[in-house]
């Protein structure tokens, strides 16, 4: 079992016990979306000692969360599961990490990636709007689908251009993305 040496910062205790089915790493969980200030602190001394990876729920929640750490913890990396991969397997309860399979979660692991800050917008929110994935009557699908190749979780319309600048997610890679979903959109 591959093991991690960043710690991974979840939201609760299933998410922890999913993680350790995948991999051999430590976690500490935020116990929800109000992260208290000692859990804070917590991952600050974690993230200079040893590496932060933040993976929690690609909702609402999960996305307050990252949020939050992010802006306590600047250099720390980013996994995302697909929304699609995080569904619970009955029909009650929420979407979250803790339903992800572990060829999953490895996956999400595998390309986790830092982000970049204070780097100039190198995406024009009109080069967005032009490829259909702001503003569009299915925008929206678009921007799941690009959202999913990228490795970036998904984002709303106002969101997209902030996400790709967080990731350095250059024209070449958008691009490139964009002829891949062209080429799975012919295949379906």
């Amino acid at each position: 079992m591959k093991k991690i040496k960043e710690v991974i910062v979840v939201e609760g205790k299933d998410d922890t016990a999913q993680i350790h089915k995948a991999v051999n790493a430590d976690t500490i969980e935020t116990r929800g979306s109000a992260v208290s200030l000692h859990t804070l602190q917590l991952i600050k001394k974690l993230a200079k000692e040893r590496g932060i990876i933040i993976f929690t729920d690609p909702d609402f929640s999960g996305e307050r969360i990252r949020r939050i750490v992010s802006r306590a913890v600047t250099n720390a990396k980013h996994a995302f599961i697909p929304r699609d991969k995080a569904v619970p397997k009955h029909s009650t309860g929420s979407l979250g990490v803790e339903h992800a399979a572990p060829e999953v979660i490895r996956e999400a692991l595998a390309k986790a990636y830092p982000a970049r800050v204070n780097e100039k917008p190198k995406l024009k929110e009109s080069q967005l709007v032009k490829l259909g994935l702001i503003g569009g009557p299915d925008s929206r699908v678009r921007r799941t689908k690009l959202c999913k190749i990228l490795n970036i979780g998904y984002v709303n319309g106002k969101q997209l251009s902030k996400r790709l600048q967080m990731f350095g997610i250059t024209e070449k890679q958008l691009n490139d993305a964009m002829k891949q979903m062209k080429t799975e959109d012919q295949n379906e």
